[in-house]
């Protein structure tokens, strides 16, 4: 029986080239063999912590935009830079790492996009109906309504995702929004 048939060689260049084709596309997409030690260090296990960052986020979220206390929300749930830094570049010992391209980062920018937007659109709300967390991540599902036409009347969904630090505190912040749609070809609601 010959081991270098053709159609084996043909077979273990597929398998190789995948492997290499997957390694590249992980890699790329930023992944790190080694994750960093603050990376390790705020990355939580057990339901008790993964439950405490869940709360604190939807605590933030409420207490930012539905009670509309952005100050005390950040005084009770945004982290702190390490003596010397400045990641978020705001000058202040908050850190907020923002990644909304029409927000600025830090925590005094936060408070005043959420003091601008709450006294623009005062019925502004935030119903968070689904919240998942994983390792250092918080990643809430929501409908927000009160402020037409940034939201439409119907309101818009909402994906936020939020990283917390070793202490289980906000220090960036990731979403994306979309209209809900006033049609639905399957009649399920998108939030």
């Amino acid at each position: 029986m010959k081991l270098l048939t053709p159609s084996r060689l043909v077979a273990g260049a597929a398998v190789a080239l995948a492997a290499l084709g997957f390694t590249v596309a992980y890699t790329g997409a930023g992944a790190s063999a080694a994750p960093t030690a603050a990376a390790r260090k705020a990355c939580v296990h057990g339901t008790a912590l993964l439950e405490r960052n869940k709360r604190n986020v939807v605590a933030y979220y409420t207490r930012a935009f539905n009670d509309k206390e952005p100050e005390d929300a950040v005084e009770r749930y945004v982290g702190f830079d390490e003596p010397g830094q400045d990641l978020d570049g705001s000058g202040e010992p908050h850190l907020y790492i923002q990644h909304n391209p029409l927000a600025r980062s830090g925590a005094p920018a936060f408070i005043e996009f959420v003091r601008s937007f709450t006294t623009a659109f005062p019925d502004v709300h935030i119903d968070i109906r689904r919240v998942v967390a994983e390792c250092d991540l918080v990643v809430t599902h929501a409908l927000a309504t009160g402020a037409v036409p940034v939201y439409t009347a119907l309101g818009s969904k909402v994906v936020d995702i939020f990283r917390l630090d070793e202490h289980g505190k906000i220090v960036e912040h990731w979403d994306v929004l979309a209209a809900i749609s006033p049609t639905s070809a399957n009649g399920n609601p998108e939030v």
